[in-house]
């Protein structure tokens, strides 16, 4: 017997094919069985790390009354937390700038007193009462207090919304 192993093993030499089919095809189902194993534990391994979504908190501190004059729009928060903080004669109040159609960002033009949406044309009172385009309804205010320190801190998981007349709820009396 082992004469003729290597009486085949010359054989398939001179055919040209070191391997026999069966040789392959074996060869093939392990590296399958192999790659299938490894793939079922990088996917176990990765199940058991879920995916977080870290958001930003929602709740920050925007400086002392004193720094906004009375009649006046604050763009200070408006890019990193999505908020215009006003100050009337009767206090402050925190005013989301995320426009009530779609969602997006309106820009507040002083020369006209009003916010604009660029997207479809929403406008909105100082206030945030809207009075033009598709937006369904006034933008919404978040909760807004004053710290131990005496500084601004405004919540936006908490809204206050002008149907319901919770607005009057919104302004910080200062």
């Amino acid at each position: 017997m082992p004469g003729e192993t290597e009486e085949i093993l010359a054989e398939r030499k001179e055919i040209g094919h070191l391997w026999s089919r069966r040789d392959f095809l074996s060869l093939s189902g392990w590296a399958i069985i192999i790659s299938m194993t490894t793939g079922s534990l990088i996917a176990f391994t990765r199940f058991m790390f879920p995916r977080v979504l870290f958001e930003p908190k929602t709740t920050f501190k925007a400086g002392s009354p004193d720094e906004y004059p009375v009649g006046t729009v604050s763009e200070k928060f408006k890019e990193s937390q999505g908020v215009w903080i006003v100050r009337t004669g009767e206090g402050v109040y925190a005013l989301l700038s995320k426009c009530t159609h779609l969602g997006c960002t309106p820009r507040w033009l002083e020369a006209e007193n009003k916010y604009k949406c660029p997207c479809h044309g929403s406008g909105f009172y100082r206030d945030g009462i809207n009075f033009e385009g598709p937006a369904p309804r006034a933008l919404e205010r978040a909760k807004i207090s004053l710290s131990e320190e005496g500084e601004l801190v405004i919540d936006k998981s908490v809204k206050f919304l002008y149907e319901k007349g919770e607005w009057e709820k919104s302004i910080l009396k200062a």
